[in-house]
């Protein structure tokens, strides 16, 4: 006999609830266990392919561990060095191109900055709110990232996860599908599918436009010979998984370098812009119709609104989370939708007539 539907809601709440908790009790424990679980679901279908090429699932997983280990230490001996570099230099140098364009204004309409005048509040109270989150970022980020023994863990076990989850993906899959309930197992594995294409269309295509357009800012400028050129091309393609907005921080960061290097020299500040420019004419029209496609079903605004209140609840864990549970609620939200158009409740009579 099947249990009540409200006995049914009562367990899957006090589950969910449960669940948060942990989270939210756990976080930082369980980073390098997500780190490891989102790898190795990135690279399932690599494992996947090379299995249906005639491999094992093993030597399918030591060929794929072996190219990541190879690609790690060419990042690490040749990229990573000079991108550090850089990121500092440009926390460094920031604060100076900023002074510098106040001072510009400043002197272009000096009337804007008298004292107690809208602007001269509005300068000040900006001023003081990137200091503070600087501050609080700085403070985050040294009491948990930088920590020596926590970046060590997440170089050890992230990779150890990631190698032991690929191996048994799909054992692990099939076990999941054993313990579903049967009255509902069908329903699950249409909603799990559904999940799954979103995350595999988002998330990996996603990833490979942010690879692609990242590499290409980074070499343009650097082309160009824009200081923390590599710095920030990786800015703009890390955030460009939210549309526009990598455009947006990456242009805006590279075209207010532009000013304070080559001011003067409108040529070089206009192939800085025409680079970003030419990169969106390309996301726009080629990678993302190719590699994400138009169905995927996460709206900015749904995603920003997720990565928010995930972050805020969480902390960065959230943040890692945020994507797949977006996801799955907007895939389940579109199949309530749809049971609510085809019940009595949305078609009334013509429903019953039709029965």
């Amino acid at each position: 006999m099947a249990l009540p539907a409200q006995k049914q809601l009562n367990y899957w709440g006090i589950a969910a609830v449960v669940f948060a908790v942990i989270l939210w009790t756990l976080g930082d424990v369980l980073l390098p266990f997500v780190l490891g679980a989102a790898i190795a679901y990135l690279i399932d279908p690599i494992a996947d392919r090379l299995e249906a090429m005639g491999l094992s699932r093993t030597a399918a997983t030591a060929v794929i561990t072996v190219a990541a280990v190879l690609l790690f230490v060419v990042m690490l001996l040749v990229v990573v060095p000079t991108l550090i570099y850089q990121m500092i230099d440009l926390a460094r140098v920031l604060p100076e191109a900023f002074q510098n364009l106040r001072d510009f204004a400043q002197k272009q309409a000096p009337s804007l900055f008298d004292e107690g005048s809208r602007a001269q509040q509005t300068i000040v109270s900006i001023a003081q709110t990137l200091q503070s989150k600087a501050i609080s970022v700085l403070e985050g980020v040294v009491g948990s990232a930088v920590s020596l023994v926590n970046v060590m863990v997440l170089f050890v076990i992230v990779p150890v996860v990631a190698v032991y989850l690929l191996l048994d993906w799909d054992r692990m899959v099939a076990r999941i599908d054993e313990l579903l309930p049967r009255d509902h197992a069908p329903t699950i594995r249409t909603l799990a599918s559904r999940i799954d294409k979103v995350l595999a269309s988002f998330i990996r295509g996603m990833g490979t436009v942010c690879l692609i357009l990242g590499t290409y800012y980074a070499v343009a400028l650097m082309v160009v010979g824009l200081n923390f050129g590599l710095a920030v091309g990786f800015i703009a393609g890390l955030v460009t998984f939210i549309p526009y907005l990598g455009a947006l921080i990456g242009g805006a960061l590279a075209i207010g370098l532009a000013l304070f290097q080559f001011w003067g020299d409108w040529w070089s500040i206009g192939m800085v812009a025409g680079i970003f420019m030419i990169g969106q004419v390309i996301e726009g029209n080629l990678l993302t119709p190719k590699l994400v496609g138009n169905s995927v079903g996460l709206h900015p605004v749904w995603l920003l609104l997720a990565l928010s209140v995930f972050g805020a609840l969480f902390g960065f864990v959230g943040m890692l989370i945020a994507v797949p549970v977006a996801a799955a609620l907007g895939v389940i939200a579109r199949f309530l939708v749809e049971q609510y158009l085809d019940s009595r409740l949305y078609q009334g009579k013509a429903h019953n007539d039709a029965d």
